[in-house]
């Protein structure tokens, strides 16, 4: 089976299946004898910087001669984003007969009337190779929840993490913050510690405390004043830290409760007498590399790709925007999915964009770009629909003024589909 042939089969599962249970992937995982069980997990629920947080534990453990896995949903331009070992992502000549080993589980599996979904057989093949790769640890983000996501399967986590809660996804999770805080909090295992973000709403924030208390673990809410922030920037934020200078090349002022979480992580490994010195943590967050939070992809003009889709994610572009790019001319490539508060977003944005063009991004869940367009104007703000996504680059390139910014946001979907094609037209226009 080629790489080509295992992503297609993987695109042939089910998204989603009607009913949430650990059955299937437990099932699944047994059928390939239990990989999970012979590694140890950060495991990372949340609404928003789970991503993030992942990513910056991983990095850090690399950095201190682990050998560490990640495992991050969804991809932003490679599919092989998902699973990665010391920041590389999986080869394709390793990802394709992992793929091949958990179809034929599946298979058997589907002879028995259990049909896996796309995230459960993602989740498999990615535990089978951490497994091969012989991980020391690995940094586990959620798909959806936590209660009843194909990560769930771990037992003994080293720490259990949650972000943050904020409303997303509502239809699956609840509409009240305490009701989607009780499906994170899910993840909890007994006696094993849990890291909260910093600012958690006070009920959601009760919701863990209570499920950690039930489960006789150690609860740690993380503290964003142990951080220090000097400088912000589009290019990063410079900390300091116990009187040390860290670097983080991601921009934005809500990445110091997402760093605050991943610290806090770090001082509980430190304190079951796991190494991690400073200068691995230090060397490990200059390190961190995660495309389309924030990303600026150009300087000149300033290119913005930022994946964000729900309340909070939307909140924290704003604020971002009006932080770095004030006084500024911005045009926007605008895409969402129909099933996200979209008129909060828009809310939320307007006034900072000079022009929107609005395109569907590429999925059957995206609200069509009339209708989001429409949106935009209805709040006074000038915007057009594109047919296809080169042609909202080629628009936006085109209303792009001297001086000007240009955003690319609402979706990861979009994000990763027009992050290369908008260097590539730079490229071009600056011959």
């Amino acid at each position: 089976m080629t790489y080509e042939e295992a992503l297609a089969k993987i695109d042939s599962y089910e998204r989603f299946s009607r009913r949430p249970t650990l059955e299937r992937i437990a099932a699944l995982l047994e059928r390939l004898g239990n990989p999970q069980d012979g590694l140890r997990f950060f495991h990372v629920a949340g609404t928003n910087g789970k991503g993030t947080t992942c990513t910056l534990l991983a990095s850090v453990m690399t950095a201190a001669g682990y050998r560490t896995g990640l495992y991050l949903s969804p991809h932003v331009c490679d599919f092989r984003e998902r699973m990665q070992v010391d920041g590389e992502p999986i080869p394709k000549e390793e990802l394709a007969p992992a793929a091949e080993r958990v179809f034929r589980a599946a298979d058997e599996l589907e002879g028995r009337g259990v049909r896996a979904n796309e995230f459960e057989v993602i989740t498999a093949a990615a535990m089978l190779w951490f497994s091969e790769r012989k991980c020391d640890v690995v940094a586990l983000e959620t798909g959806l929840g936590g209660r009843y996501d194909a990560t769930n399967v771990v037992r003994n986590p080293l720490v259990s993490v949650i972000t943050s809660i904020s409303l997303d996804h509502t239809q699956v999770l609840g509409d009240t913050v305490e009701q989607i805080a009780a499906e994170k909090s899910g993840i909890i295992k007994p006696g094993r510690p849990v890291v909260c973000g910093p600012g958690l709403p006070p009920g959601a924030l009760e919701v863990v405390r209570r499920a950690a208390g039930a489960c006789g673990s150690r609860f740690v809410e993380a503290d964003a004043a142990s951080l220090s922030a000097e400088k912000f920037s589009l290019a990063g934020t410079e900390l300091t830290y116990r009187g040390e200078p860290l670097f983080l090349p991601l921009a934005g002022e809500h990445q110091l409760k997402n760093a605050a979480t991943a610290l806090a992580v770090l001082d509980i490994l430190r304190g079951e007498g796991v190494r991690v010195p400073l200068p691995a943590v230090r060397a490990g967050f200059a390190a961190t590399r995660l495309p389309a939070r924030l990303e600026l992809i150009s300087a000149d003009p300033p290119i913005v790709v930022d994946g964000a889709h729900n309340p909070e994610g939307i909140a924290a572009l704003a604020d971002a925007l009006r932080r770095f790019l004030p006084g500024r001319e911005i045009v926007a490539v605008m895409g969402m999915m129909a099933d996200k508060d979209v008129p909060h977003a828009v809310r939320s944005l307007s006034g900072l964009f000079s022009r929107v063009v609005a395109v569907a991004p590429p999925s059957p869940r995206a609200m069509g770009a009339r209708q989001l367009a429409a949106l935009w104007r209805a709040a006074g703000t000038p915007a057009s629909a594109a047919a296809d996504a080169k042609g909202a680059l080629e628009e936006a390139f085109s209303a792009l003024k001297p001086g000007g910014a240009l955003v690319i946001c609402g979706s990861f979907y979009l994000a990763g589909e027009l992050r290369a094609p908008a260097l590539q037209i730079l490229k071009i226009r600056k011959k």
